[in-house]
């Protein structure tokens, strides 16, 4: 195909547009479903209370397969005050990946960080891999199957570590990602590949409102290589789907003014834009490509949503252009000076 335990009960704090939620991982259906309302789902009798905060990170990634490297580019979408900027995170010297849904959990009463899963995708891999089944074997289909599985199995054990404690019934739209992961880089003696992972939740109900919640096996699609006769142009993921601004690809088959104002300024930067709507993006340098991307993405974003850009060669392995911002602090992270300590506007005695 191309194609620990925690006993919680949730506080669903729903609003018209996905959110970071202090909603006990009852994220799910505020962040999917957008509906604005307010429940509260019961746990079991007697079973311990503790209230999860899930932050999400959103907006969209663009991915360029040129000549002579992957670019990958990311726009926030600050849906929330909490939102994190989607980046793509080293995965090995030669790929990267982008987590974007519900990348961290943790909980505000015990200050504790459950999972932080751009943080910990490096190493979220399982290293004994079953034998695919046949379904698996037609998804995962060329020489970086049990590589992709590695870590698409990998993420699945630690969603599942978090998952396994929710037993309130969590309301979620059909075929719509608890977290969805796009990873990008390069396979020896194979070349260029962008797969994109994504992950569906299920709910059994055991007695009462009490339910048993897994996350699902991912959904593998290979998005490059295309298949014969495609063509070779931007790839563009969004996050949440129904947030999906106009992307870059159809801004400039539309003639978007802000991106013709970059093409008609520099005939390099024109270039770039034909290559790209001819599908032609092999043809075009990564240094003319990271230019373009630049500025398309300066003009097309808000001063207020960060950005991030990083390359893939296969020469010389992943480098940044353009960083992540820094983190903000969580609440009560800040820790209070003693008193009399020193400060520079006071040096100690």
């Amino acid at each position: 195909m191309r194609a620990q335990k925690l006993n919680l009960r949730f506080c669903l704090r729903f609003s018209r547009r996905p959110l970071r939620c202090a909603l006990a991982l009852g994220f799910f259906a505020a962040a999917l479903c957008g509906v604005p309302r307010q429940a509260v789902a019961q746990e079991a009798p007697g079973t311990p209370q503790e209230e999860i905060v899930a932050n999400l990170a959103a907006g969209r990634v663009v991915i360029a397969v040129v000549k002579d490297a992957i670019l990958i580019g990311t726009i926030e979408d600050p849906i929330e005050a909490q939102t994190r900027t989607p980046a793509p995170v080293q995965i090995s010297a030669r790929r990267a990946g982008v987590i974007l849904g519900a990348v961290e959990w943790f909980s505000p009463s015990s200050q504790e960080e459950l999972a932080r899963l751009d943080k910990e995708l490096p190493h979220l891999r399982q290293e004994t891999v079953v034998t695919a089944t046949p379904h698996l074997q037609q998804e995962l289909s060329g020489k970086d199957a049990a590589d992709i599985q590695a870590v698409g199995q990998g993420l699945l054990d630690r969603l599942n570590q978090v998952a396994k404690g929710l037993h309130s019934e969590i309301h979620l739209a059909a075929n719509e990602p608890v977290v969805e992961v796009i990873i990008a880089g390069y396979l020896p003696n194979y070349g260029p590949e962008v797969w994109q992972l994504t992950y569906g939740l299920e709910q059994l109900p055991e007695h009462g409102e009490y339910w048993d919640t897994r996350v699902l096996r991912p959904r593998y699609l290979q998005i490059w290589p295309t298949e014969k006769g495609q063509p070779h142009t931007l790839m563009e993921f969004h996050y949440p789907p129904e947030n999906a601004s106009p992307a870059l690809m159809d801004l400039l088959r539309n003639k978007d003014s802000r991106l013709e104002k970059i093409c008609v300024s520099d005939s390099k930067m024109r270039e770039v834009a034909d290559r790209l709507l001819a599908g032609e993006s092999g043809k075009i340098l990564a240094a003319d490509a990271t230019q373009f991307l630049r500025a398309a993405f300066a003009a097309i974003a808000p001063p207020s949503q960060h950005e991030t850009m990083a390359v893939i060669s296969e020469e010389k392995g992943f480098d940044w252009i353009l960083s992540p911002p820094p983190e903000p602090k969580k609440p009560g992270q800040e820790k209070q000076r003693e008193p009399g300590a020193p400060t520079l506007m006071k040096p100690p005695s």
